[in-house]
């Protein structure tokens, strides 16, 4: 009768979720939606949909440590998109490509956080990183290529402003700071030397990525700070797993919403004007535990860590919440497979795809190692109505794991070009790649 009961619920989810996905302009037959994956099986044009339902008990599986070096590329490999939509090598032999942005005038900024040889987990990082500018498309590949800043300290954010098409600025988000550079449109090189106007980020520990973006009216600066650990909340924390505000000069106005472990990627929502964030949860819960997100973040809310996760369960390693959390966890938008390090996010503004992609959110997720088997190495799909999601996302780019479960490929950044094509950073090939549609 259990078993009766939860196949009848299931039922009533996939039925409204293929409503959903069909008022959104979507195709998708009920019976192809799908909750957990595992990364090598995944396939471009799957739906999925996690719910708190569907969420295992805490430790229901080993806490697993799954590392294992990211593998070359195999010869003849490449990731695999929809059908209608080519995949090209855009660029390669990259030192970390990371977060990737389109200026006003089409030139693509991406950011090198560090040599290939060193530690992304923490630990002290040189001032190495820089800010690369990728102009043009000519035979598939940048018709130039010009370091615009370097001398960094593990850098990731970039970002334009004022918000609009003729910026002054490129903010970058190095792990301890925020800094800027005074810029015109078509500036290959910095003009300036960098103005530090967030001096104090706390760099130490894990979870060294801090992305920033803007309110559309330009008066607000967002930047993604990460706890520096999984779920102990000591020292530094204090300021971190949070959203902070800031003024576009720098000056802390307060924390824009808490409770969020660690928001890498940062977007805002052109049609709503929202900020959202893509977030890695806690890890050592069980294979299927705890789910990443990708969601809009209500300013003020309160995201769960250290002591809930995905609304108010609570993490049996954090008992005795203060009081005032109790019952106050937002549940997030998007639950994404667990364990699968969602990164950088960008809205589809471009008209080169499909009409039904207008608005939609695509994210990277780029792949963990808290899973047995492998979860992330793609890119996703989160269809979007009127700006808002309905928990359902869908596999776009995939093919970055071997079918034996080896990576080759750990993707980061998406922007959209001013063509309508997508550019993808992917930090295990030290590669970008081009998608369009329709060429």
């Amino acid at each position: 009768m259990k078993k009766l009961r939860w196949m009848i619920a299931g039922g009533v989810l996939a039925l409204a979720a293929g409503f959903i996905m069909q008022a959104a302009g979507v195709k998708i037959d009920p019976k192809d939606l799908q909750t957990f994956a595992d990364a090598q099986t995944l396939k471009p044009g799957t739906f999925h949909k996690i719910t708190v339902e569907d969420l295992p008990k805490p430790f229901a599986t080993k806490s697993s440590a799954n590392f294992g070096a990211v593998v070359p590329r195999p010869e003849g490999v490449m990731p695999q998109a929809p059908p209608g939509f080519k995949v090209e090598l855009y660029a390669t032999e990259l030192s970390t490509p990371r977060q990737i942005r389109t200026a006003p005038n089409g030139d693509l900024f991406v950011v090198e956080s560090y040599p290939r040889s060193a530690n992304a987990f923490g630990g002290p990082v040189g001032a190495n990183g820089d800010v690369k500018v990728f102009r043009g498309n000519k035979d598939g590949k940048p018709v130039e290529v010009s370091v615009f800043a370097s001398g960094l300290t593990r850098p990731f954010g970039v970002n334009f402003y004022p918000p609009g098409p003729n910026p002054q600025w490129v903010y970058v988000g190095n792990t301890g700071s925020v800094v800027r550079y005074p810029y015109k449109n078509g500036d290959l090189k910095a003009s300036g030397a960098a103005e530090t106007i967030v001096p104090d980020l706390k760099p130490n520990g894990n979870h060294w990525t801090r992305d920033v973006v803007f309110s559309k009216d330009g008066k607000r600066m967002f930047v993604a700070v990460g706890s520096n650990d999984n779920i102990d909340a000591k020292g530094d924390n204090q300021m971190r797993a949070n959203i902070l505000e800031f003024t576009p000069e720098g000056k802390f106005v307060k924390i824009y919403a808490s409770g969020i472990r660690n928001p890498v990627g940062l977007g805002v929502n052109p049609t709503t004007g929202e900020v959202w964030c893509s977030v890695n949860e806690r890890d050592e819960l069980g294979d299927n535990l705890v789910p990443d997100y990708i969601t809009s973040v209500k300013e003020g809310g309160f995201y769960g860590w250290p002591y809930f996760y995905i609304g108010n369960h609570p993490d049996p390693r954090k008992p005795n919440p203060p009081a005032d959390l109790v019952g106050k966890a937002i549940v997030p938008d998007v639950l994404i497979q667990p364990h699968s390090a969602s990164l950088g996010l960008t809205f589809y503004e471009g008209k080169q795809f499909p009409k039904e992609y207008e608005g939609d959110l695509f994210a990277a997720e780029h792949g963990s190692w808290n899973r047995a088997m492998r979860s992330g190495s793609e890119v996703v799909r989160v269809p979007l109505q009127n700006g808002k999601a309905t928990g359902v996302y869908e596999d776009f780019l995939t093919g970055f794991v071997t079918p034996d479960g080896k990576k080759w490929g750990t993707p980061v950044g998406v922007a959209i070009a001013k063509d309508g094509s997508m550019y993808v950073t992917d930090d295990g090939s030290g590669s970008i790649w081009h998608v369009t549609y329709g060429k």
